[in-house]
């Protein structure tokens, strides 16, 4: 009996997706769980798997259109018990290249009975959709790419780096061909590269343009001087790294003073729905992440139960699932305060937008050292700016202000997040 593969269920504030790509044409074999087409979304890319092993007899939707929850977008014919055996798998490991395992596979033994480390063709179904577009575009097989990521999976800077190899190859360029003298001598290319707007580009658009006309945006700034921060991470990073498994940021500290912030000026933590305020009595806090399909903002539910071990996880693995494209819709839903960190790419200062419908916004900056008087005496300071971008309609001035200087004096004095003073 032939099996619907349907568009899945989708949140309550997304209508519909986009049908970005088959990666299967009707009357191909396909393995259970092979994914067959992306859908994206305003937020994420979904992945659409085979139910079960067997024939794609029919394609109902073709690429590029728009679909909602559960419409039809195919037909399975399920292969017959003794016949799934007989369906193809990933290509077989021996054509990828040893190094595909990834840096932290573990070498491969010399007896035959021993298992082999992943490969990258045995990773090909766990494809990022960036990944995979990217692989279609320059019509490369992924069993030729090595993997750095986790279990050798393969992500995108590893097939930009191949394609780079690729063009440029190592050794003797004598026998390259040379380009013809008027092409040499051309001038600059004036031409235009017109792509459609991605979904969730599109989106964050009209999010910004949304955020400025509908809320009263005003910023206020302040600065803290991170040297007990950075003395108490120099002092304690080996022995945190060993006891938890990962490496102690800044990030940690700020969330952590954002939270005790967040307590004292509860407005902060709240949001506009029509004529009321809602105030959250929860603190899921989002940490904006940059991607190659553009900005997400992964949320941490609940850090008031979060130590700073947890945090530095939690954020870690964001990071992880940002690169590969795999963050889900629901860790990306919700959130009551939002931090971003314009100073990983080299910020000094400034505004950020606030994220609807939350009420504020922390923007953090890069740590530059800069005169300051302590004490009478002018020393250098590792400094760092911090801006808050704010509703004025629900979120005074002075509050604003006072919310800054709470986490201020927390990060100057980083015993007050352990004592919650």
């Amino acid at each position: 009996m032939s099996i619907e593969i349907k568009v899945p269920a989708l949140p309550e504030s997304v209508t519909d997706a986009t049908l970005v790509a088959w990666h299967k044409n009707a009357g191909d074999r396909v393995r259970r769980d092979e994914n067959l087409v992306d859908l994206e979304t305003d937020k994420v890319v979904l992945e659409v798997p085979a139910p079960a092993a067997g024939v794609l007899t029919e394609i109902k939707i073709a690429d590029g259109a728009t679909v909602t929850s559960g419409e039809l977008l195919a037909m399975l014919e399920p292969a017959a018990a003794g016949e799934a055996a007989a369906v193809p798998a990933a290509p077989a490991a021996a054509t990828a290249p040893a190094e595909a395992a990834g840096p932290d596979a573990p070498p491969v033994a010399s007896n035959a009975h021993a298992p082999a480390a992943p490969t990258s063709s045995e990773n090909a179904g766990k494809l990022s959709p960036a990944v995979r577009r990217l692989l279609d575009e320059h019509d490369i097989d992924p069993a030729q790419v090595p993997g750095t990521g986790r279990g050798g999976r393969i992500l995108k800077s590893d097939v930009e780096a191949f394609v780079d190899q690729r063009i440029q190859p190592a050794g003797d360029t004598e026998d390259m061909p040379v380009a013809s003298a008027p092409e040499a001598v051309a001038g600059p290319s004036r031409r235009d590269h017109r792509v459609p707007m991605s979904r969730l580009r599109a989106r964050i658009a009209e999010r910004m343009v949304q955020a400025q006309q509908t809320a009263a945006m005003l910023t206020t700034f302040n600065e803290v001087d991170l040297t007990e921060v950075m003395a108490l991470r120099s002092r304690y990073k080996e022995r945190f790294e060993k006891e938890h498994g990962v490496k102690l940021g800044f990030m940690s500290f700020f969330v952590r003073a954002s939270l005790e912030a967040l307590r004292k000026f509860p407005a902060v933590n709240a949001s506009i729905e029509e004529n009321d305020i809602v105030y959250h009595e929860y603190y899921d806090v989002g940490i904006a992440v940059s991607s190659d399909r553009g900005l997400l903002v992964p949320v941490i539910r609940d850090v008031d139960g979060m130590g700073f071990a947890a945090i530095e996880k939690a954020i870690g693995e964001y990071g992880r699932k940002a690169r590969e494209g795999s963050i889900s819709m629901d860790e990306l839903t919700g959130g009551t305060f939002t931090i971003t960190n314009g100073g990983v790419f080299g910020s000094m200062l400034s505004t950020p937008i606030l994220n609807p419908p939350q009420s504020a916004i922390l923007g953090m900056h890069k740590i530059q050292e800069r005169p300051m008087v302590v004490n009478g005496e002018v020393v250098a300071r590792p400094i760092m700016y911090l801006a808050l971008s704010y509703d004025h309609r629900i979120i005074d001035g002075r509050e604003a202000v006072q919310f800054l200087v709470t986490i201020k004096d927390a990060l100057e004095d980083p015993g007050r997040l352990l004592l919650q003073i």
